[in-house]
């Protein structure tokens, strides 16, 4: 059992080997359970508004999408320097 210092770690830290199952998993729980329908990708947003689907987008949003996947690259891009700063300068 792990001691209350492990509880906030991920697979990184503990199983460097799983991450890239634990990425899959996330993208797919990202997909499936969200109302999002995982439109991580402005590539993936301009195809899902030329489809009909149920996961698909207006094309009128498209351009607010992309707007806010941008901005939020860049706010994980300030937060990961924040939180990482001291092995990034080591």
């Amino acid at each position: 059992m792990a001691d209350g210092r492990d509880l906030h770690r991920g697979a990184s830290t503990r199983r460097p080997q799983s991450v890239p199952y634990a990425v899959g998993l996330y993208i797919t729980a990202a997909y499936w359970f969200t109302a999002s329908t995982s439109f991580a990708n402005p590539a993936v947003t301009i195809a899902r508004s030329l489809s009909d689907t149920f996961a698909g987008i207006a094309p009128a949003g498209v351009a607010a999408f992309i707007t806010a996947e941008l901005a939020g690259a860049l706010a994980a891009v300030g937060v990961s320097r924040w939180l990482w700063r001291a092995r990034m300068t080591a």
